[in-house]
C-alpha cells in the first residue's frame, strides 16, 4: 500500500476538493482497490480511536465515575463497529447510484462507491478526536458536516447530475440513509450487547502455510470474503449497466443491496397473513387478545412483524413479537464473525447475550418489576421475542419455546433469491 498517496489523496480532498473531486473522477480503480487501499484503512480509525478511548481512558459518566469496558468486551465493539462501517459505505453507495436518475444523474455504480469513500473522508478523519473530551464531539460533529458538504461538491462531477439539483440530490441521499440506517438499528437493537470475542479452533486444524491470508473462519477471513462478494457484485452491476437492460439493472442493484448486508441474494419477507399463523391462541396459559401484522420497507429491504398480546384471568400479561428481518437477516451474520456475547448483572436485575447452537440469544430481567424480556433468533431470519412480567427470566424462556420454532427456522431460505 502507497500510504504517501493515500495521505496526498486525503489532504487534497479535504483542503482542495473541488479541484480534486475531477481528477478521481477519471482515474482508473475498482472496488477491490478502493476497499483495500483507501476504504478499509480510514473506516477502522473510528472503531481504533474508540477503542483507545472506552477501553484505556474509560467513559466519565456524570454523578457515577469513569467506567471501563473489559478489553475483550472493547475488541468485540470495535470489530464489528468496524464491520458495520464498511458495510455502510456499500450501502451508502447503492443508494446514490439508485438515486442519480432521479435528479439527472447517470448511474454508474464504481463511480458512486467513490464518490462515497471519498466524501466520508471528513467524518473518518475526524474519528480521531474520540479522544479528546468534549471538543472531540465537536469534530465528530464538525467532519459528518464536512463530509455531507463533500457529498454535494461531488454529486455533479462523480454521477453528473446538474449542479442546481445537487442540493436535493445530497438531501434525498442522506434521508435515505437514515431510513436504512434505522432499519437496520432496530434489527442490530434486538440483539443488544456486542462483548466478548470468542474464537472455536477445532483440534486438528492444520496449519495453511501453504494457503496464505486469513483463515477463512477468522473475522478478517470473512471480512475478506465479503469484499470479493461485493467486487463481483459490483462487475455485475456495471455489465447490467452496459447492457441498457432496465430488468437487469433492477436485479443486479437487488444483488449488490443484498451482497452489501451480507447475504447471497435478495429476500422477499413472509406476507403479514402468514406470520400471523406463527402466533399460537395461548402462551403460558394465557388467552390471546389482540393480534397484528404489517410488512414495511425501503430501498429494497423489508421487514415484516407480527405482534399479539396475552393476558390471563388476573390482568397478567405477555406480549410476542416474531420479527422476518428479510435482507437485515446477513447483519447477524456480520455480529457472528466476531462472536457476539455479553453478560451483565446488578442489584437490579440482569442482562445476557449469547449463542446457543447457531442461534443468538438475548434476556434481560428487571428483579424491581419482575418482569423482562427474551428474544432468541431463529434459522439467522427470524426474532422470537417475549416480554411481560413473569415469576422468572425461564418463564419468558418457556413461553418463547411454545411457538412453533422449527416451523419458522425451515422458512430459513423462504424467497431468498440466488
Amino acid at each position: 500500500m502507497d500510504f504517501n498517496k493515500l495521505f496526498a489523496r486525503v489532504r487534497a480532498i479535504l483542503i482542495n476538493p473541488k479541484d480534486e473531486w475531477p481528477v478521481i473522477a477519471d482515474e482508473p480503480s475498482t472496488i477491490k482497490d478502493l476497499y483495500l487501499s483507501y476504504i478499509m484503512v480510514l473506516a477502522a480509525i473510528g472503531p481504533i480511536f474508540g477503542f483507545i478511548k472506552t477501553t484505556l481512558f474509560g467513559i466519565d459518566i456524570p454523578l457515577m465515575g469513569t467506567y471501563r469496558p473489559g478489553f475483550a468486551s472493547g475488541l468485540g465493539n470495535m470489530l464489528f463497529s468496524y464491520a458495520m462501517a464498511l458495510v455502510g459505505v456499500a450501502i451508502m453507495a447503492v443508494i446514490i447510484n439508485q438515486l442519480a436518475p432521479f435528479f439527472g444523474g447517470r448511474k454508474e455504480s464504481l463511480q458512486a462507491l467513490k464518490t462515497t469513500a471519498y466524501a466520508y473522508t471528513g467524518a473518518w478523519i475526524a474519528g480521531a478526536g474520540q479522544l479528546l473530551p468534549w471538543l472531540g464531539l465537536v469534530l465528530l460533529l464538525a467532519g459528518s458536516l464536512y463530509s455531507i458538504y463533500l457529498l454535494y461538491l461531488g454529486l455533479p462531477t462523480m454521477m453528473q447530475c446538474p449542479a442546481e439539483k445537487a442540493k436535493g440530490y445530497t438531501a434525498a441521499a442522506m434521508v435515505a440513509a437514515i431510513v436504512v440506517g434505522l432499519i437496520m438499528s432496530a434489527v442490530v437493537g434486538t440483539m443488544t450487547g456486542i462483548g466478548t470475542m470468542t474464537e472455536n479452533r477445532s483440534p486438528g486444524e492444520k496449519s495453511r502455510m501453504d494457503n496464505p491470508g486469513f483463515d477463512k473462519d477468522s473475522p478478517a477471513g470473512k471480512m475478506e470474503e465479503w469484499a470479493k462478494k461485493m467486487e463481483a457484485a459490483g462487475k455485475d452491476m456495471e455489465k447490467a449497466q452496459q447492457s441498457g437492460d432496465a430488468k437487469q439493472q433492477s436485479e443486479a442493484m437487488g444483488k449488490m443491496m443484498a451482497t452489501a448486508l451480507g447475504n447471497d441474494g435478495p429476500v422477499e419477507t413472509l406476507t403479514p397473513e402468514r406470520m400471523k399463523t406463527f402466533l399460537p391462541e395461548k402462551l403460558a396459559g394465557k388467552i390471546r387478545s389482540a393480534v397484528s401484522a404489517e410488512r414495511s420497507g425501503a430501498m429494497g429491504m423489508q421487514i415484516t412483524t407480527a405482534e399479539a398480546s396475552y393476558e390471563d384471568k388476573e390482568g397478567n400479561g405477555l406480549r410476542l413479537e416474531i420479527t422476518d428481518m428479510g435482507l437485515a437477516k446477513g447483519l447477524l451474520a456480520l455480529a457472528g464473525w466476531v462472536g457476539i456475547e455479553k453478560e451483565t448483572v446488578n442489584e437490579s436485575g440482569s442482562e445476557k447475550t449469547y449463542q446457543k447452537g447457531s442461534s443468538f440469544v438475548h434476556e434481560q430481567w428487571d428483579k424491581r418489576s419482575s418482569s423482562g424480556e427474551y428474544t432468541i433468533i431463529v434459522g439467522g431470519r427470524f426474532s422470537v421475542k417475549v416480554t411481560g412480567k413473569a415469576t422468572g427470566i425461564s418463564a419468558l424462556k418457556d413461553a418463547a419455546s411454545s411457538v412453533n420454532l422449527d416451523g419458522l427456522a425451515a422458512l430459513k431460505d423462504e424467497k431468498v433469491k440466488k
